[in-house]
């Protein structure tokens, strides 16, 4: 039961997406591919550490 409502909203969906394309911004595409901007730099090591939600922040006052 049910499965009909799911599958008309299927049909939906991939009708608008073979029919109806977003338009293309071909000159964002032509940057992106030319690699004119930079990459952005790689986060560092650091802050990588402070973000680990299960790190032990006490441990360095008590090491045995």
């Amino acid at each position: 039961m049910g499965r009909g409502r799911a599958k008309a909203k299927q049909t939906k969906v991939a009708r608008e997406l073979k029919y109806h394309t977003p338009p293309a911004d071909f000159d964002a595409l032509q940057r992106e591919l030319s690699g004119d901007e930079s990459p952005p730099p790689p986060p560092s090591v650091e802050d990588e550490e402070d973000d680990d939600p299960y790190a032990d922040r006490y441990a360095d006052k008590y090491r045995d």
